[in-house]
């Protein structure tokens, strides 16, 4: 049995699958739990479905899907940002735009002529097709990712929990808003990469809410929610090794069902 799942690691595309998704995880895990606290979840599922246009759209002009994706989805939450906290009361006008650009992203790849099998990679996610160039960008974009949450943690905390007393105290929500809806957007990205984006909410948020139902203080929730986000993907993943099913729909399946149990255990 050890011999069988060893295997796995002989290819190289099982090889990227893992890396791409350990990365994503990681990422996922610890700003998801951001994303919660912050009741950004709505929004966070928008930058998925923005990123659909972007990424079929950078296809059209010759860029890979995640240069694409996330030069769109960097833009869009700039102008989410800037709506600060109103944005969670905005979910209308946040459906009609994220509709807007499912439909855009279909149009460029009519034009684009790969409909077909490109929308599938891009809804659904193609973690064993991942290549050198894409780890690499994912590496980078998950390094700066950490770094600028370690530099703003604090301070996000605090006006994620108490924006009026964060706001006397100097710390500005604008521009804190701004800097956390660009690591979201980077999140998206990634998570996009292993999920695609119709099921990228199942894996930027769905860790995170166990992980709050499972503890009560923030670094114990951090740190179940980033290990679990990375033991659903390597499951998942090796699942769909073994089954030949596909690999969003085992890391679906597993956080539906850890989060229903775990909601029933309540």
């Amino acid at each position: 049995m050890i011999n069988l799942f060893l295997n796995m690691f002989n290819y190289e595309f099982m090889q990227h699958a893992f890396l791409a998704g350990t990365i994503a995880a990681i990422v996922a895990g610890m700003v998801g739990y951001f994303i919660i606290i912050r009741n950004l979840s709505f929004a966070a599922h928008a930058l998925g479905h923005i990123g659909f246009a972007g990424a079929s759209g950078g296809l059209l002009l010759g860029l890979s899907p995640i240069s694409g994706q996330f030069l769109l989805t960097i833009l869009a939450a700039i102008g989410i940002g800037a709506f600060g906290d109103r944005i969670s009361k905005s979910d209308m006008v946040i459906g009609i735009i994220l509709s807007f650009c499912l439909g855009l992203g279909t149009l460029f790849l009519y034009f684009y002529g790969g409909y077909a099998g490109q929308a599938m990679i891009i809804l659904f996610g193609n973690l064993l097709g991942v290549s050198n160039h894409d780890l690499q960008i994912m590496l980078w974009l998950m390094i700066l990712s950490l770094l600028a949450i370690s530099i703003i943690s604090k301070r996000l905390l605090f006006s994620s929990l108490e924006p009026e007393l964060a706001e006397a105290k100097g710390i500005s929500p604008f521009w804190t808003s701004i800097a956390f809806v660009l690591i979201m957007a980077t999140t998206i990205t990634l998570a996009s990469q292993v999920v695609g984006v119709i099921l990228v909410f199942i894996l930027a948020i769905g860790p995170a809410a166990i992980a709050v139902k499972w503890t009560q203080h923030f670094w114990s929730g951090i740190i179940v929610s980033t290990f679990l986000a990375v033991i659903i993907v390597w499951v998942g993943i090796s699942l769909s090794y073994f089954t030949d099913w596909p690999i969003s729909f085992w890391i679906s399946a597993l956080v539906f069902g850890i989060y229903l149990l775990s909601a029933l255990k309540r």
